[in-house]
């Protein structure tokens, strides 16, 4: 055993695991965005969103896809038929007191 392998990292707890970081959750598979160039879902300022929120809203997955979205706001371009702006306001309106 080397001296790395026996030394006791405090901050390697905290690191979330690489493999982690990578892995895609398994409803990605069923999106109607897989095929379609990945460049399309982050449209440009000013871009119309209209057709790329067309491709997701036949998506058999858009509720995973727009929760996990909203779980995760360093998202960037359209995610559940949503682009940044809308998922910034919906954020807002769930911790909005009635």
């Amino acid at each position: 055993m080397t001296v790395l392998e026996s030394a006791t990292l405090p901050w390697a707890a905290e690191r979330p695991d690489v493999d982690e970081l990578f892995r895609r959750p398994a409803w990605m598979a069923g999106a109607a965005c897989r095929g379609h160039p990945v460049g399309l879902f982050f449209p440009g300022k000013g871009d119309e969103q209209g057709p790329v929120k067309a491709v997701c809203e036949s998506c058999p997955v858009l509720v995973e896809c727009l929760a996990y979205a909203l779980e995760r706001p360093e998202l960037r371009g359209v995610w559940g038929a949503t682009g940044e702006r809308e998922r910034m306001r919906m954020r807002r309106a769930r911790f909005r007191r009635p």
